[in-house]
């Protein structure tokens, strides 16, 4: 995940450059690196601050924050430091504290739909619960027990609540049993989604088995 593309910056390099760079690469930050040493990322605020931005970065005096993570991270280790600064990219440093390169956003996204299952095909079902009354075990059995998996499930929390969130990408996408079971279970179904090609193609199997019920 750690891009060989997007340049850092050095101390010798202008305010101008910079902003040069982030319209290219479509970022609003970029690391300041001296040799291997990680100094701080300047956003594009920084820059737009400076008195003189045709000047080298190294003649202002900046105020320069130093979020990174270690390439041993974990990716939602990764997610939560972009989320909680609201950075477009996050530094990565070696155990040694030495600049390895940076992690984007859009790179984390894809990155993300990868391992969430999120290009499968299946629907999506959100349930909303109180977060003492929930149980995996409880709904993997009715998910399965309707000839379903479950392959990605997320929980969203509401600040100063009890309440949560908990969505799940299921691999089928006829979610009528399965919506009827959670119901009967008092599960509250906030939603339940799937793409419009599988609805176009579950409701055309429908209307293929009227038929055929209507032949007979």
């Amino acid at each position: 995940m750690i891009s060989d593309v997007i340049p850092a910056l050095k101390t010798s390099d202008t305010g101008i450059t910079a902003l040069n760079w982030m319209d290219i690469f479509k970022v609003s930050h970029l690391p300041i690196v001296n040799d291997e040493e990680f100094l701080g990322l300047i956003s594009e605020n920084d820059i737009y601050d400076l008195n003189m931005p045709e000047e080298p970065l190294g003649n202002h005096q900046l105020s320069l924050l130093r979020p990174y993570v270690t390439e041993e991270q974990h990716v939602f280790e990764v997610m939560e430091v972009l989320s909680r600064l609201k950075l477009s990219l996050v530094p990565v440093l070696d155990s040694s504290k030495n600049y390895l390169g940076v992690i984007t956003l859009m790179e984390l996204l894809q990155y993300f739909a990868e391992i969430s299952a999120m290009r499968h095909k299946g629907g999506i079902v959100v349930l909303e619960m109180n977060s003492n009354d929930f149980s995996m075990s409880q709904i993997s059995q009715i998910v399965e027990g309707n000839d379903a998996k479950i392959l990605a499930a997320f929980i969203t929390t509401h600040p100063n609540s009890t309440q949560m969130e908990l969505t799940l990408k299921l691999n089928v996408t006829d979610l009528t049993s399965i919506k009827q079971t959670f119901n009967r279970y008092d599960y509250n179904i906030v939603g339940a989604f799937m793409k419009q090609d599988d609805e176009a193609d579950l409701m055309n199997d429908r209307l293929n088995f009227l038929f055929r019920f209507l032949d007979i």
